[in-house]
This record gives C-alpha cells, sequence and structure tokens, in this order.
C-alpha cells in the first residue's frame, strides 16, 4: 500500500510538473507574439499606451497622451509593484514598455517585466567590466531601444548587444570602440528607422567624442560622425598636435528625431582636458554642441555651441525637445534645451538659426548674457592654481535628468540646480587609463546647493511658476507631463510627485526612501494607466486602486 501511494504520488507530482512547463511555455509563446514593434510605431507621437523609447517618443518632450490619472484622482496613486534590481545601488533607467511587457537594464543586465506585476519573466546577464574608468566604472545603464522583435542595449565598456525581445536570448554583440578603456556608456540606445544609434560616455577622460549608426538587424556599422575634427577638417585649427586625440565631446546620452526632416540632433560633452584650455585653443568644435545630422549618412547638416572653449565641464548632452509652435508671430520647427550652463535656448531645428535666449540660473557668473548670434558674453571668470568660485558648478546648472515640454501649456519643465564650485586648473598630460581633468573642484563654502522645479511658457525670460526643492541638490530625478494636466517628476527628498502643470500646485507625493536618479514614465496596460520611475535600487510602478 505504501508503494502504490510513492508511485501515485510521484506520478501526480510528473503531471504537475508537466501542467506548469506547458503553461509557463504558452506565457513565453503568447509574449513571443505579442512584440514586433514596427517603425511606423516608433515615429508616431505622443506616447499613448506604449513607451517605446527612453523619451517616450522621438520628440524628446516626456509627454504621454493617457488621461486616467488626471489632477481630480491623482491623490489615490498607490504602489502596484515594485522591482528590485540587485547589482546596483543607483538605477538611471527609464523603462520601455511594449503591450504591457516592460524592459529594464541595470549595469550589463536586461529585464523583461510583466508590467502589470512587475514578475520577471526573463534575465539577460553578464559581468560588469574590470578596469573601467570614471564614469564607465560606475557601470551605470539607461535603458533599451526596440525595434521588431528585437531590443538593443549599451554595455558599460561600449558593446551594443542585440537580444531577442521574447527570450532575452543574445543574438548578436559589437564593440563600439578601439577597446580603450577610457571609453564608456551609459546611455540608452536610439532606433531609427532601420539603424541603432549609440555614444560612448568618457569625454572628461580624453577620449574621442562621436555618434555611430548600426544595422539593427546584423550589427554592421552603417555610419560615424566624429565629434573631434582630424587635422585638415573644418573645426581642427582648435587641436593642434595630437590634441584632436583627446579632446573629449562624447555623446553619452540619447538624442531626438525629426523623422520628417530626416534629421537626428545629438548633444555633445565638454571638451578635455576639462579646466584647462590651453592644449586646445579656440572654440574646440564639436565640444559643447548640438548637432544635426542626417539619419541615413550621419553627415553634419548644422551645428550650435552653446558654450566655446568651455573650461567648466558645462556638457551640451541635456535632451534637445522638438517643438511645433508659433514662435513670435510665426510657425516655426523648434528645437528647445535648457543647457548645463544656466542659459535656455530656442532653435530653428531645420537650420540651426538662434532664435532665443535666456538666462534660467540665478547663480551665474562665467558669462553676462548670450548676444545675437547665441554666444556666450564671457566674464573673465576661469580656473586658476589658487581656485576661483564660478557659477553654475561643476554638475551645472541643470543637466541630463529628463525635461519635458507640454503642448497643453505650452510649457517646458526642467529641474535647475542653484549652485557654486571652486574650480582649480593644474595641467596635466595625457594617459591612457586615467583622467584627464587638468586639475577639479572643490565646494564653496557659503555656497547652498538647491534644485528648483522651473516651468517656462516659450520664449518667456522669466518661469511661469517655481517648486523650490527641501533638499541638499543631490538628486537627478527628471520629469514628464501628461495630457490630463499632471507634471511628475523625482523631487530632492527621495519622493516621487505629481503637481498641477498649469500652476505648479503639489497634488501627490510618495516617499521612496532612496535617492531618485532617473526620469518618469508612464504607460497603459488594457484600460489601467501606470506610472513608473526609478530609484535606487528599485523600479515603482504606481496606478489608481
Amino acid at each position: 500500500m505504501v508503494e502504490w501511494r510513492r508511485l501515485l504520488g510521484g506520478f501526480l507530482v510528473w503531471i504537475f510538473l508537466v501542467v506548469s512547463l506547458c503553461a509557463q511555455s504558452g506565457k513565453s509563446s503568447s509574449v513571443s507574439t505579442r512584440i514586433d514593434v514596427q517603425p511606423t510605431q516608433l515615429v508616431s507621437a505622443p506616447a499613448s499606451a506604449n513607451w517605446l523609447s527612453y523619451n517616450g517618443d522621438y520628440t524628446g518632450r516626456r509627454y504621454s497622451a493617457l488621461r486616467e490619472i488626471n489632477t481630480s484622482n491623482v491623490a489615490q496613486l498607490r504602489a502596484e509593484w515594485v522591482f528590485h534590481a540587485p547589482n546596483s545601488h543607483r538605477l538611471e533607467v527609464t523603462p520601455v514598455v511594449v503591450d504591457g511587457i516592460m524592459f529594464v537594464t541595470s549595469a550589463n543586465d536586461a529585464y523583461a517585466l510583466d508590467a502589470q506585476t512587475g514578475q520577471i519573466l526573463w534575465h539577460y546577464s553578464r559581468p560588469i567590466s574590470e578596469g573601467l574608468i570614471d564614469d564607465a566604472s560606475q557601470h551605470h545603464n539607461r535603458g533599451v531601444g526596440i525595434w521588431h522583435s528585437r531590443i538593443y542595449m549599451q554595455t558599460d565598456n561600449a558593446h551594443l548587444l542585440c537580444l531577442d525581445a521574447r527570450s532575452g536570448h543574445l543574438l548578436w554583440d559589437v564593440a563600439y570602440t578601439d577597446g580603450n578603456p577610457n571609453y564608456g556608456a551609459t546611455s540608452a540606445p536610439l532606433v531609427v528607422k532601420d539603424k541603432v544609434l549609440v555614444g560612448t560616455s568618457g569625454g572628461d577622460d580624453g577620449v574621442r567624442g562621436f555618434v555611430a549608426a548600426y544595422d539593427a538587424e546584423t550589427g554592421k556599422e552603417a555610419w560615424r560622425f566624429w565629434t573631434i575634427p582630424a587635422p585638415g577638417e573644418f573645426g581642427s585649427s582648435s587641436w593642434p598636435g595630437d590634441a584632436w586625440k583627446h579632446g573629449g565631446g562624447t555623446t553619452w546620452m540619447p538624442g531626438s528625431y525629426d523623422p520628417e526632416l530626416n534629421t537626428v540632433y545629438w548633444g555633445t560633452s565638454n571638451p578635455a582636458p576639462v579646466f584647462d584650455g590651453d592644449p586646445r585653443p579656440g572654440d574646440d568644435l564639436y565640444t559643447d554642441c548640438l548637432l544635426a545630422l542626417d539619419g541615413d549618412t550621419g553627415k553634419l547638416k548644422w551645428h550650435f555651441q552653446f558654450t566655446p572653449h568651455d573650461l567648466f565641464d558645462y556638457d551640451a548632452t541635456e535632451t534637445p525637445m522638438l517643438v511645433d509652435a508659433t514662435f513670435r508671430g510665426q510657425g516655426r520647427k523648434l528645437v528647445v534645451e535648457a543647457n548645463r550652463n544656466g542659459f535656455l535656448y530656442i532653435l530653428d531645428r531645420t537650420n540651426g538659426t538662434f532664435l532665443f535666449a535666456t538666462r534660467f540660473a540665478e547663480k551665474l557668473n562665467w558669462a553676462s548674457g548670450i548676444d545675437q548670434n547665441g554666444r556666450p558674453i564671457r566674464t573673465d571668470a576661469q580656473p586658476t592654481e589658487e581656485g576661483t568660485r564660478i557659477c553654475p558648478g561643476m554638475v551645472g546648472a541643470t543637466n541630463w535628468y529628463s525635461p519635458s515640454f507640454s503642448p497643453d501649456t505650452s510649457m517646458l519643465y526642467f529641474m535647475a540646480l542653484e549652485s557654486c564650485d571652486i574650480y582649480l586648473k593644474e595641467p596635466e598630460e595625457f594617459q591612457k587609463g586615467k583622467t584627464y581633468y587638468s586639475t577639479g573642484v572643490r565646494r564653496s563654502q557659503g555656497d547652498h546647493s538647491q534644485k528648483i522645479l522651473l516651468a517656462y511658457a516659450l520664449g518667456s525670460d522669466k518661469p511661469e511658476w517655481r517648486y523650490v526643492q527641501a533638499g541638499q541638490g543631490h538628486s537627478s530625478g527628471g520629469t514628464m507631463t501628461t495630457a490630463a494636466g499632471l507634471l511628475f517628476f523625482g523631487d530632492d527628498t527621495r519622493s516621487f510627485e505629481a503637481v498641477e502643470a498649469r500652476t505648479g500646485k503639489p497634488l501627490w507625493h510618495f516617499n521612496t526612501g532612496q535617492n531618485i536618479a532617473a526620469s518618469p514614465m508612464s504607460y497603459a496596460v488594457g484600460m489601467k494607466q501606470f506610472v513608473a520611475i526609478a530609484a535606487g535600487s528599485d523600479v515603482f510602478s504606481f496606478a489608481l486602486p
């Protein structure tokens, strides 16, 4: 009798395992048939049920058309689920969501999650790279790009990976630098047509920056634009001798794209060495620039340089937002950027014509204004051996954390930082495997750092409203607007907040208990809207009861 029961029990366990495996297989099959993102879907804007790229759509505006969560019910938002990434304490990822499947990254890991529950569907992992320096050694990763049933991610040592979105299996792996440990990669790729566009970090470490495009199917390089011109090329006069090989100008945040103009807009970082301009006289093209590149060939259409001959680490990698609007009585295709140097710019994105700039940072002493051609009017402030107080400080008056734009309010929203630093200069020679700052900064005693959420109408020289943060200026949380009149953002006290977009009136907050260094997004599954953000080592997803 005992043996018979043991056999029966074993048979039942076997049946249970078979049924479980079949159920899992069916689930995987159902996911596979649902993921096939067409290029026409990537072109659509604004983001709605799906959030298909780092900024939601090609415009870079971080605006969601979803309306279920609104000013009347946002106070009822609650956490639906939390996903913990075990190998990071500072996630900077923005999730991508396709038909109820969420993709997130952490270091060199990628996860597919059920967007309703946070359950892991698959996990791809590879070890972090040893021997990297500076930003790359922190192994930050901001997310994936998607095309048909493939997702793309960059690794900390500048490899582009192509994974099967249905299973997480690696399809191909392309190293897109020469292996120099000074190169890194911290961004999310941008998929344009049938190409995957990538950049690198390492502008403070003496590398030569570039934007490169790879065939989405094969991984073959399609084009590459070098941001530091070689000898004989336009702009090379700033780079005597071998300085061009170590000039910086890296491209460590994703750009924006105008399908009608077939133009990619991509920002570049500071020159190197950072605080010593003597080895790099002149404007130092194409550092601290917004580049307009042909999407098919990578050829330069135009450029605009925000901070010529930068001595302050004022990268121009902030998100360029593409806005179609009437500006000063004329309908225009605009590109709008709140820059790290403390000024807000508006350009004509068809040709790069400078239209407008205004100072948004109260603490600003490196320039007295912007001239009629868009060039800064410099003061005599510069790094010295003894140290010079310069504002904004090294982190900048704003930074990579995402701005947003609402077509409903015609306002731009971004987090600003009021700060100053003591800048020091000490010449040094470039050495592979080491940083290339030519010294650095220290805190300016008596200067308090403070984050402030700002709302600007297009062309206004004063904010419509200001929301002063209560923290110490250490957060890097970005913003997102919705069609329901809401503005979501990560604040400076570890909370995820929602305010009324038109007035800045606080409506809701959730204390994550962790520093926020990421930007929010929204998606829907069925008729239910979710809002998500990464904080610390976790991804939080919120919805109405």
